[in-house]
């Protein structure tokens, strides 16, 4: 690239993103390679961001590194016979989001639908690959089964809750106060359970003649994994997609036995490794969803880019919901 500096958000030493974030004009050199070269419009922000920074995400780079994983913007350059050519308007995944460029790969970079703005593209993505990836390809979701959706007020919650009701399945969600309970709904949640005052596994009973839940999705572990094993109903499906909570749940596998239920993992990261394919039908179903109007991320709001801290303490603090998105250097010029 012939642009010598971008400006970036770093870190050169793992911990609290609040004490190790920088902010630092960089050699666009240290761009990842990658085909494809975007100017970041916006940027998806998520909680394993968070994760990330404290070197205890899973997939662990090299120091120093720029955080994020979700930016959505314009295509400046690419190599010869790319499908994509400079001026248009993309989301991607991949590394180094937060920042002015980002390197992008072509498995894991899409064109904008012409009615989607960048914030939308760049809350997009991520969620809804890999809730849509959790209930279509792993859980095999059926129209008119009973969907309970953990965390449903978050941005893989909402997006779940919306496929979920675009696959014409009952969808049951729980939240922790009553503003995330309004947005489950807003979701299309047909009802919302408080987990702070209800045990949300007596509710499904009721709610379901006491034959509970045929897919459970899961992105909290802990405690709420256990719980959802007393409300599965037979021949069930809980699908596990991450440990918000902090803690990595177990299970007795007589239970699998005598309930006949499937216990089903879900890391959408390594899909593009291995089923890249894969990943580019589920856009496309994605897509055929947005365009029926049936789903739209929602958004709980746009930070600035010099607050890339305050953002992230909205995520970690469980004040917001839906997807919280962080402008580029120099969004909308």
């Amino acid at each position: 690239m012939e642009r010598k500096k971008m400006l970036a958000w770093q870190i050169t030493k793992y911990g609290k993103f609040e004490d190790v974030l920088h902010m630092a004009s960089c050699p666009t050199m240290k761009i990842r390679p990658g085909p494809i070269h975007v100017r970041v419009q916006s940027i998806g922000l998520n909680y394993l961001d968070i994760l990330t920074i404290a070197g205890k995400y899973q997939e662990k780079g090299p120091l120093p590194f720029i955080p994020g994983v979700e930016a959505a913007g314009q295509v400046v350059e690419t190599v010869p016979d790319s499908s994509f050519q400079a001026g248009d308007r993309v989301m991607t995944v991949g590394t180094a989001a937060c920042a002015e460029y980002m390197a992008a790969q072509p498995e894991t970079t899409f064109l904008l639908p012409e009615n989607m703005s960048y914030e939308q593209a760049a809350a997009f993505q991520l969620v809804y690959q890999t809730a849509h990836m959790a209930l279509v390809h792993r859980a095999r979701l059926q129209a008119k089964e009973l969907l309970l959706v953990h965390a449903g007020a978050g941005g893989v919650g909402t997006a779940a809750i919306q496929i979920g009701c675009a696959l014409g399945a009952r969808v049951v969600a729980t939240a922790g106060s009553d503003e995330k309970l309004d947005v489950c709904r807003r979701a299309g949640a047909e009802v919302a359970i408080n987990y702070r005052e209800d045990a949300f596994y007596k509710k499904i009973q009721e709610i379901s003649d006491g034959r509970g839940a045929d897919v459970i999705f899961d992105p909290v572990g802990g405690a709420v994994f256990e719980e959802s094993t007393k409300c599965v109903a037979f021949q069930g499906r809980i699908i596990t997609i991450g440990y918000a909570s902090g803690k990595i749940p177990s299970i007795a596998v007589n239970r699998i036995l005598l309930k006949n239920m499937d216990v089903i993992g879900l890391f959408w990261g390594n899909y593009r490794y291995h089923d890249p394919e894969r990943v580019k039908q589920t856009q496309a179903e994605l897509y055929r969803f947005w365009d029926a109007g049936k789903i739209q991320p929602i958004i709980y709001r746009k930070y600035v880019f010099e607050a890339l801290s305050e953002a992230l303490a909205a995520l970690a603090g469980r004040k917001s919901y839906g997807k919280v998105v962080l402008n580029g250097p120099h969004a909308n010029s």
